[in-house]
């Protein structure tokens, strides 16, 4: 007896060791996809994971989980740290091809670790616009735009999409990685203007998911979970805007937006009717799941800015390109934080220019290499977002550069891990953008 227990337990050993050390080497892949596909640093300390939706005893207890969590490992989501979560990265199909099935289908992503807010009272209007950039006034109720948030120095706490829900009703959703500083900020500035008889207060809706259903097909696919008699709603529900739609037995906050570039809608759902929506949307062929890798391809192929890689606290809403944001009625006044610098900025002009990059030979170039002149003899810049782009079949970029090397077509180097490639200034977005807006008046 004695020596058949040892029998079985030299076998649980070797197959302990055996996945100890597969794991290890499947960790250092997902680090590699995920540094490469958008420069994101993964330590190998507090990479649980999941791949093939098999659970692993590495699963890291400290991260938050959604509450899709076991749903994406059942779909062969590979898991991976971010912003303190565990997201899938990618699932069973490769980040290229989900990339390109978004572009002319649908994805449904759970953005789920994003949060949520709203801010109610007759004051809520005056209390945000003190601390964002945006004419949120002058929207029309069930509207929202981006706008950012900015500090004494003019620079970008976050950016975030702010939702006129009515006169005395706003719904904010911030970025994941900025969720404490934001609501820190936020709560600091509520402390004090409710002390000087603002009325205004804050709810978080950590009781909601958020889903992303993104693509050309998403108006097609959200219509065919809708009532009939409510399916015409989408006709004349426009990006930008905001409606309350019944979704799989639930109220849903649905916004038609993204971060893809493609037409697309942004759905709260309370917890407890999540699983059932997600099922009901990937039960349809042209939906796939998507992770954190494609929609990192498909921001960057839209031109869209990921915050901490491509603006953060010392970034101008000028240097940026972001100065759209600031709304003409809020350019009169300057009238929130920062704004005087960001005043003297828009007068003083910017000495550097956020520009879209093609590399025309060589790897991928990444966040931080460094750009250099036509000749490769002066650095100038700096890549903040880089990566091959599935739909254009091109390495491309994002960075900065000084202002008088801003225009399309302008010839630079850049330094990728010490081989020195061509690269051109190129517009953005790289790929057209899919949005859902009003048939233009007729003349």
């Amino acid at each position: 007896l004695f020596t058949h227990w040892c029998y079985i337990l030299n076998i649980v050993t070797f197959y302990l060791a055996f996945n100890l050390k597969m794991q290890s080497k499947v960790n250092i892949i997902l680090r590699r996809v995920a540094n490469r596909a958008f420069g994101l640093t993964i330590r190998p300390q507090n990479l649980g994971f999941v791949a093939s939706g098999v659970r692993t005893f590495a699963d890291d207890a400290s991260l938050k989980k959604t509450v899709l969590y076991d749903f994406h490992v059942k779909h062969g989501g590979k898991m991976v740290p971010f912003a303190g979560w565990s997201m899938p990265i990618q699932y069973k199909d490769s980040i290229m091809e989900s990339t390109q099935f978004c572009r002319s289908d649908s994805s449904l992503f759970d953005v789920s670790h994003m949060c949520g807010l709203s801010l109610r009272g007759k004051d809520a209007i005056k209390f945000i616009e003190g601390l964002v950039v945006g004419d949120i006034a002058g929207l029309k109720d069930g509207t929202g735009t981006l706008t950012l948030f900015t500090n004494e120095q003019g620079g970008i706490i976050d950016d975030s999409i702010v939702t006129k829900v009515t006169a005395e009703h706003l719904y904010v959703v911030i970025n994941a990685g900025c969720r404490d500083k934001d609501l820190a900020h936020i709560n600091k500035h509520l402390s004090e203007k409710r002390a000087a008889g603002y009325d205004v207060s804050i709810e978080l809706h950590d009781d909601r998911s958020l889903l992303a259903l993104q693509g050309p097909a998403a108006s097609e696919v959200l219509g065919s979970i809708l009532d009939a008699d409510k399916k015409s709603v989408l006709e004349t529900f426009y990006f930008g805007q905001m409606r309350t739609l019944s979704l799989a037995g639930s109220e849903c906050w649905v916004t038609r937006t993204g971060y893809t570039g493609e037409d697309g809608f942004e759905i709260s759902v309370p917890h407890a009717h999540t699983l059932a929506l997600a099922e009901a949307l990937v039960s349809n062929p042209r939906v796939r799941l998507a992770g954190l890798g494609p929609r990192d391809s498909l921001r960057l192929e839209a031109g869209l800015c990921l915050y901490g890689n491509d603006i953060d606290e010392t970034t101008s809403p000028v240097e940026a390109g972001l100065l759209w944001t600031v709304g003409k009625r809020r350019r009169e006044l300057f009238d929130f934080l920062g704004g005087d610098k960001v005043k003297a900025a828009i007068a003083e002009g910017a000495s550097k220019k956020r520009v879209g990059l093609v590399v025309l030979s060589g790897a991928p170039a990444r966040q931080h290499s460094k750009l250099l002149s036509e000749d490769g003899k002066v650095e100038i810049g700096e890549v903040t977002s880089g990566g091959y782009s599935p739909c254009m079949k091109k390495n491309i970029a994002m960075g900065y550069v000084p202002k008088a090397l801003e225009k399309a077509g302008t010839k630079l180097k850049v330094n990728v891990r010490g081989k020195i490639s061509d690269v051109e200034v190129a517009k953005m977005p790289f790929v057209p953008s899919g949005y859902y807006r009003p048939p233009a008046p007729k003349k």
